[in-house]
């Protein structure tokens, strides 16, 4: 039996086996259930847009790269994507041709690269090919919209996190990619290009999550990639979050550094050496900024230069003693004022966006979206109904105002109105997968998984139409985020699954219902501590002994 986990994390059987393959945070949004009631309109309250009720699945070019890593013995065989994408996943970035606006790339945090050229009729895998597929930034070249930048390893670190393999670059829309180096870095925050010259590009490297050293920093190139420099750095534990370049003059740019350590009993996520820095000579030279800024000492930094007014920059940033918040500069970024206390998680956000349109127009991207009209005084929700949680990159239209894109823990929304209502699409099969199991239905078998932020989904390998799996065959059995499965080999229906924090929870298939069977203590016992994804286990030798791990077994 087989394991996958290919870049489009959906899940992939092997075309010529008959035999089932197994084993290859924290809100769950109601648009998942919603979505698993009615999978078979597969349509969020379609508002400003048409879509087909049942797009088809973007499929994946196939898995030669993991099928030969298997071995010699099935190097031959070839996969097939069975969804699903009724739920989708983590979008980590996105990256919209200036000038073909129905053209955008989709990077997931472990599900690579994806290039629409219809504005999401339809997705295709661009990246599957490569030696990762966890991305943390995407960028197109604004002189060449063909040469498309990718940083990959995720750019956040909370808990499960992929590592990259450095800095890739194609020079032909997606369709090619060359690994360019820093491939020590694994987790890149962002990429920008000189507007003046492709050539010249930066790319803020984090560093290794767990280990010291490594390339970390800011990087530069000035030959397109062949060679790399770095520019501004400091110890061990020291990376480059963000980094951003005055649209008028390419030799401006500030850049964030955070001192960040982890290990299996803790974290450290900020420093001393956690700071702004200005450079005006291209990196040649640079200043840590403080005026304005805590005396504290800082953690993760974001930063967002105002398209409409660039003198404009706005930061999100962690400080110790509560003195963290937006801030706000109007002399690109030599000196900055405290606008509020608002801030967002340094360990999964932390990122911002200024509005191309209104300069005192600032988002940030969080568990649920927020917005200020007012320069970063005040915050109210961007609209969130019928959308899932946990944001992590907005686009907002420079030429349209009210359309917006966002990529968060469940996948690609769209709005034309401003937020009031979203379209979600249902054709990216992105979900990450913590783990799958199967079942001994016939004559086709089910396969189970349990997804980050996206409940547990059960559907089968394979059906009796022409068209394949599709949404409508999939079905939510555990909602919360889902980890481990596991199904009574004697009986189909019943399913074990569970949600975070020692969730677990008996599935009738048969009627839908759900009840909870975790262990309790007894009188006098001291209580369980449940991990975030706790190991379950049926036994082979018997379907209703049932293992399941906290600190006890």
């Amino acid at each position: 039996m087989l394991a996958s986990r290919r870049s489009a994390g959906a899940l992939l059987a092997l075309a010529a086996l008959s035999a089932p393959f197994t084993d290859p945070h924290a809100a769950l949004a109601a648009q998942a259930a919603r979505g698993a009631a009615a999978a078979d309109s597969m349509s969020r309250k379609q508002s400003a847009t048409s879509r087909p009720s049942t797009p088809p699945l973007s499929r994946s070019s196939g898995a030669a790269a993991d099928t030969a890593a298997l071995g010699p013995s099935i190097a031959g065989l070839t996969w097939r994507s069975i969804g699903p994408a009724v739920m989708s996943g983590r979008i980590a970035d996105l990256a919209i041709h200036p000038g073909t606006p129905r053209t955008w790339f989709i990077a997931a945090a472990s599900g690579g690269v994806w290039k629409t050229t219809n504005a999401g009729t339809t997705f295709t895998p661009v990246f599957d090919a490569q030696s990762t597929y966890s991305i943390g930034a995407i960028t197109i070249d604004p002189n060449n919209p063909n040469v498309i930048w990718v940083g990959s390893g995720e750019n956040n670190y909370q808990r499960a996190v992929g590592y990259g393999d450095g800095v890739f670059k194609s020079i032909d829309g997606g369709a090619t990619w060359k690994n360019v180096g820093l491939k020590k870095s694994e987790h890149i925050g962002r990429i920008v290009i000189d507007p003046k010259d492709s050539d010249v590009a930066y790319v803020a490297a984090q560093g290794p999550a767990w280990n010291g050293g490594g390339e970390r920093g800011l990087y530069k190139t000035t030959d397109g990639g062949v060679t790399w420099a770095r520019i501004l750095g400091g110890g061990e534990w020291v990376g480059v979050n963000d980094v951003q370049m005055d649209p008028r003059n390419p030799k401006i740019l500030l850049a964030t550094t955070q001192v960040r350590q982890r290990r299996v009993w803790g974290q450290v996520s900020g420093g001393p050496e956690s700071a702004i820095h200005r450079t005006t000579d291209a990196g040649a030279t640079w200043t840590k900024v403080t005026t304005g800024l805590p005396t504290e000492e800082l953690g993760r930094i974001g930063l967002a230069i105002s398209p409409k007014d660039p003198d404009v920059v706005y930061a999100v940033m962690e400080a110790a003693n509560e003195k963290g918040g937006v801030f706000r500069s109007t002399d690109i970024g030599a000196s900055w004022s405290r606008m509020s206390n608002t801030s967002t998680s340094g360990l999964y956000y932390a990122e911002i966006t200024a509005d191309p349109h209104n300069a005192d127009r600032v988002y940030l991207v969080d568990t649920y979206n927020m917005v200020s009209d007012d320069a970063g005084r005040t915050f109210r929700r961007l609209g969130e109904q019928y959308k899932h949680v946990d944001n992590h990159v907005i686009w907002i239209d420079p030429g349209d105002a009210n359309h917006y894109l966002v990529g968060s823990d469940g996948g690609l929304y769209e709005s034309f109105d401003k937020a009031a209502s979203w379209n979600f699409f249902p054709n990216l099969p992105l979900a990450q997968f913590y783990k799958v199991a199967v079942d001994n239905s016939e004559p086709f078998y089910r396969v189970y998984g349990g997804t980050q932020d996206n409940a547990t989904f059960g559907g089968p390998s394979r059906n009796s139409t022409v068209h394949g799996v599709s949404n409508a065959d999939w079905q939510m059995v555990v909602f919360g985020d889902g980890f481990s499965v596991q199904v009574d080999p004697t009986d189909p229906n019943t399913v074990y699954g569970e949600w975070q924090n020692g969730g677990l929870v008996r599935h009738d298939r048969r009627t839908g219902e759900n009840t909870g069977i975790q262990p309790q203590v007894g009188p006098n016992e001291a209580p369980n501590r449940w991990y975030w994804d706790s190991p379950l286990l049926i036994s082979p030798h018997g379907p209703t002994r049932i293992y399941y791990g906290s600190q006890r077994l």
